[in-house]
C-alpha cells in the first residue's frame, strides 16, 4: 500500500475548489483528481456541495477546500514550475493567465483563481548561478526586465 504524502499544500478557495482542481489537473501530465469530499448536514457548506478536493499535479498531492470568502491568496506563497523548454513556459503561461489571470514580473503570475505561480525554465537557475559574476549579473538584469521568462533572451544576455 502506498503511504500518503506526509506534507501537502492546502489551498483555500471561496467556492471554486473543484473547478480549480480540474483546471490544474488539465495542465500537467501525471495529474488527477484523487478524492472529493462533500459537505454533510452538519455544514457549514450546503449539504452535498464540494467541501474538499484532493488532487495530484505531476505526482504531487494538493488539497483544495471550499471554505468561503474569509481568506484569499497572496504572493506570499506560490507554486513554482520548472519547465524544460521555452515552449513549455509559453504554454503554461498562456493557460495560467487566460480568463482573468494576471502576468507578474520575473516569471510570476496569478491565475484566474488568484493563486500565484512561478513559471520558469530550469536553465534559468544554471545561468544565474554561473561562477562568472558578469555572466550571472547580465542574466539577472535581463530577467528583472521580463514578465514571462524568455529563455533565448537570457541565453543572449549570458553570451555577451
Amino acid at each position: 500500500m502506498r503511504q500518503p504524502q506526509k506534507i501537502k499544500t492546502f489551498l483555500w478557495f471561496d467556492n471554486q475548489a473543484q473547478e480549480a482542481a480540474e483546471f490544474y489537473v488539465s495542465l500537467f501530465d501525471n495529474s488527477r483528481i484523487v478524492e472529493t469530499t462533500r459537505y454533510g448536514e452538519a455544514g457549514p457548506g450546503e449539504p452535498g456541495s464540494v467541501m474538499v478536493v484532493v488532487f495530484e499535479l505531476a505526482g504531487q498531492q494538493f488539497v483544495a477546500l471550499n471554505g468561503g470568502p474569509h481568506f484569499t491568496f497572496s504572493e506570499a506563497i506560490s507554486l513554482q514550475v520548472y519547465c524544460d523548454s521555452q515552449d513549455e513556459v509559453d504554454t503554461l503561461w498562456e493557460k495560467l493567465t487566460a480568463d482573468g489571470g494576471e502576468p507578474g514580473d520575473c516569471g510570476w503570475l496569478k491565475d484566474k483563481y488568484g493563486l500565484s505561480w512561478q513559471v520558469v525554465p530550469e536553465r534559468l537557475f544554471e545561468l544565474i548561478s554561473d561562477p562568472d559574476p558578469a555572466k550571472s549579473a547580465a542574466v539577472t538584469q535581463a530577467m528583472l526586465q521580463m514578465k514571462k521568462i524568455d529563455l533565448p533572451a537570457l541565453e543572449a544576455a549570458y553570451q555577451q
